[in-house]
């Protein structure tokens, strides 16, 4: 490869304008042929076709490009926005530079791209700099021109590759999950713990050392709190740690024998719960400390998983057994207007809002025997329940990532339960986890 020099030129605001007009007519033109599912995003004919080169780099830069490549593709092909062109198809010659692309290359049989994304690396200051170029093909125009820098080694490398992903990602209206943390419960170390690793199941951590069971993570809206409940102290108590510090912060608890499936309120002023007052698992809520707790439910029946509207913050779901099978239910934050969500057949569990709060995603054994759930998702407008699983072992606690179009969850297959991610059409499953039993993941956006 030639040595390329660091000068960088920028399209003016006038093309960059024209580009922005260009992209946004092309995606709506490609939109357009296509019906968009329940996801409001994914559907099997509205996704632009996007080309991405194999990058490569000049001097030291070129050993990062085995870490830099794949993680530019998988950041955008697991998008699920993008409709990602097979490399099998591309040109003999690729751009890596603007004067080197030709749209004809792009645009015609076989490839057919809507658009392209290019360049090189390499190394100035002892950093790595990537020069990432995105194209649309329809009308030659730059849509993306700029410069990324990161560390000379592989951390650096996915860095400047999830940061120009993120950045493609945005053009379509897109979140990229970079940033964005899973917490969940393992016992790989011989009890139960709360742990944590990235969106894609790398740089996993354990957060609590008990040495007990600590159970049912719940993350604050910021991303900084982390509440559970732990029975490290004995009786099941409420904890919230910082995850900025990992230090405890302080929390009341009610004596009770049980006190479990905290949520935080949108406004991080309040924390929701179930505790059993006088027999039966009851929706409580109380201030940050724990301090000014009251009742939400009074019925002889348990209720549990209290689940506030991101978009609503009045609305909350919740599962009750007051029709019998356990179900779920939704009621107004001072407890009433309430009304049953599902039909009353088979038992669910694990409810969860999408970010906009038009969708619920919540583990059924609708048409199976108890015990047999599955992974359900719901548009609340229409209450038509979707079902993702397919008996591929038990299917439980999904939860939304901070781009709405994914979700997180657990199956048990035998004795191994490991936590998965997925597209919200079902698509897409991977594997996040291997080792222990891994379940009740919860997913967060980065930290503000």
């Amino acid at each position: 490869m030639k040595q390329t020099s660091f000068f960088f030129v920028f399209a003016n605001s006038r093309m960059n304008a024209m580009a922005g007009a260009a992209l946004l007519l092309a995606f709506t033109a490609v939109r357009s042929s296509g019906q968009s599912d329940i996801s409001g995003v994914i559907s099997n004919h509205d996704k632009p076709r996007v080309a991405v080169i194999d990058f490569r780099g000049s001097g030291d830069a070129q050993r990062l490009m085995d870490t830099f490549n794949p993680a530019l593709w998988d950041s955008l092909s697991g998008s699920g926005v993008l409709d990602m062109v097979a490399k099998s198809m591309y040109p003999l010659t690729v751009p890596q530079q603007p004067a080197e692309f030709r749209a004809a290359d792009w645009a015609n049989p076989p490839v057919r791209a809507n658009f392209l994304a290019f360049g090189y690396t390499g190394v100035q200051g002892g950093q790595l700099v990537l020069f990432g170029y995105f194209y649309n093909v329809s009308s030659a125009t730059q849509v993306i021109g700029k410069l990324y820098y990161g560390t000379l080694d592989a951390d650096g490398a996915k860095k400047v590759a999830r940061e120009f992903a993120a950045d493609i990602l945005q053009q379509f209206g897109a979140k990229s999950l970079a940033g964005t943390k899973i917490y969940f419960v393992s016992d790989r170390t011989g009890s139960k713990e709360i742990w944590s690793m990235d969106y894609d199941g790398s740089n996993q951590k354990q957060i609590t050392q008990y040495h007990s069971v600590s159970t049912m993570p719940a993350v604050s809206p910021d991303g900084k709190m982390v509440a559970f409940t732990t029975y490290a102290q004995g009786n099941p108590k409420i904890m919230i740690f910082s995850t900025e510090t990992n230090r405890r912060l302080p929390f009341y608890n009610p004596v009770s024998s049980a006190v479990e499936t905290p949520e935080f309120t949108p406004d991080m002023k309040h924390i929701l719960f179930g505790a059993s007052i006088d027999g039966w698992v009851q929706i409580c809520i109380s201030d940050l400390t724990g301090a000014n707790m009251r009742r939400l439910s009074h019925v002889r029946a348990i209720e549990v998983s209290p689940k506030v509207n991101p978009a609503n913050p009045t609305q909350i779901l919740f599962i009750s057994g007051r029709s019998g099978s356990e179900q779920m239910w939704r009621m107004n934050i001072d407890g009433g207007d309430l009304a049953q969500i599902t039909d009353g057949t088979g038992y669910v569990a694990n409810p969860a809002w999408s970010p906009d709060g038009q969708k619920i995603a919540f583990a059924w054994t609708k048409g199976y025997e108890p015990g047999a759930y599955n992974i359900f998702i719901m548009d609340v407008a229409k209450r038509v329940p979707v079902q993702l699983t397919h008996g591929n072992g038990r299917n439980e606690n999904p939860w939304w990532a901070p781009d709405g179009v994914h979700l997180v969850f657990s199956i048990k297959k035998g004795q191994s339960t490991q936590i998965y991610t997925m597209l919200a059409d079902g698509t897409q499953v991977t594997q996040l986890t291997t080792r222990g039993n891994n379940l009740q993941p919860v997913w967060a956006k980065g930290l503000n």
